[in-house]
């Protein structure tokens, strides 16, 4: 049985594109898994295909035994968000994967021209770490098991996320020709991680 998106997208979400648009597509990432910085250019293409057909939406499941930065980025992430930056943070940390210490994410936030002392602030805050920690709870509640994970209008998506094939199946859901889930490439990888 696939997985079903618990909870739903709400106004707590990091949502772009057309609020009320015909497909949802939720992301489950993590910002050092070499998977989820090769799916993000695909993301970043498919948003442009689809335009106001498609609301995306961004959660943290940050894998930290496996990727050590990664919670520090998410963190930078919900701190930028703060200061309205929290897209403009997500491409700059996809962007820049290899270099996410501190050193490094508080460069980016000043590059973004964050209110530096805001930022060093925030990003210690209960709150910014609880969205980071209730992100990656309702992740393991919705059957995440690897990161990057797909979620369409709040159904696990398992199949390849290779750009044609990916925007080919979301087009198909707009249009009620459903095709089958493609099943996934030798080129498409997930970090899996067991819980």
């Amino acid at each position: 049985m696939k997985g079903i998106l618990k909870p739903a997208v709400s106004s707590v979400d990091h949502i772009q594109g057309n609020a009320s648009a015909g497909l949802e597509l939720v992301e489950y990432g993590d910002y050092q898994c070499p998977f989820c910085g090769a799916a993000y250019p695909i993301i970043k293409k498919i948003q442009k295909n689809l335009g106001d057909d498609l609301k995306f939406v961004f959660r943290n499941f940050p894998l930290a035994e496996m990727h050590p930065n990664a919670f520090n980025a998410a963190l930078a992430a919900e701190a930028a968000a703060l200061q309205n930056k929290f897209w403009k943070m997500h491409d700059i940390i996809y962007e820049n994967q290899d270099a996410l210490s501190w050193d490094d994410l508080f460069a980016y936030a000043k590059s973004l021209g964050l209110d530096q002392e805001r930022f060093k602030k925030d990003i210690s805050k209960q709150e910014v770490v609880d969205k980071v920690e209730n992100d990656f709870e309702s992740g393991i509640r919705s059957g995440v098991n690897g990161t990057p994970s797909f979620y369409i209008n709040g159904k696990k998506y398992n199949g390849d996320y290779e750009e044609k094939i990916f925007t080919r199946y979301l087009k198909s859901l707009l249009t009620g020709t459903l095709q089958d889930e493609p099943q996934i490439s030798a080129a498409i990888h997930q970090t899996r991680f067991s819980s």
